[in-house]
């Protein structure tokens, strides 16, 4: 198949709406590389912000937001335009967030949105907790932050662009790249 053929075969696929927070029904009908259109909630969630849940995680303390089928998004927004809620809104690269992945999982997150592969433990750990891995374009947080409605920091001010923000989405475009069932994107023996 040529490259023109391949953009021509992904240009018919269909994109499957979904809402944060997700649902079982959305979850299990979700297979890797379908096209999705998320809207609904979702929270921003990076390095020092995953640092500091852990320490709520150990000291049993609740978290700033619900948790029970939520969905995070590993970006940092910048400051607003006038008349925005946000400025770019881009994915940053997940793996570094994987030693956090058991316990949010845990907590009842069902969803990730990020870029680049996840590792081997994390595949099986969204497999475990019927979650989804879901990829945003990279280097494009200006056009997903199009996709935006609303938003606010709600946790972990002190952080700026790393504070927790709740961000409501409206049709954020987004790849499954890991499903419930474990598979993935990158298994190159189904592609």
């Amino acid at each position: 198949m040529t490259c023109i053929e391949t953009l021509m075969k992904i240009e018919k696929m269909k994109e499957i709406r979904i809402k944060a927070p997700l649902c079982d029904e959305d979850i299990n009908k979700l297979r890797r590389g379908n096209r999705v259109l998320l809207s609904g909630v979702v929270y921003t969630l990076r390095d020092s912000a995953n640092k500091m849940l852990l320490q709520l995680y150990k000291e049993g303390k609740d978290f700033p937001f619900p948790t029970k089928n939520a969905v995070i998004y590993y970006a940092a927004p910048t400051p607003p335009k006038p008349g925005h809620p946000l400025g770019s809104l881009g994915p940053t690269t997940a793996s570094r967030m994987d030693v956090y992945v058991p316990f949010l999982l845990e907590k009842g997150i069902r969803g990730m949105i990020g870029k680049g592969k996840r590792s081997g433990k994390v595949n099986k750990l969204i497999k475990e907790h019927k979650a989804l891995y879901l990829l945003a374009v990279g280097g494009a947080g200006a056009f997903l932050s199009q996709f935006v409605k609303e938003a606010r920091p709600i946790a972990f001010w002190d952080l700026g662009p790393e504070a927790i923000f709740e961000v409501h989405l409206e049709d954020f475009p987004a790849l499954v790249a890991i499903d419930s069932y474990g598979e993935s994107i990158w298994e190159k023996e189904k592609r």
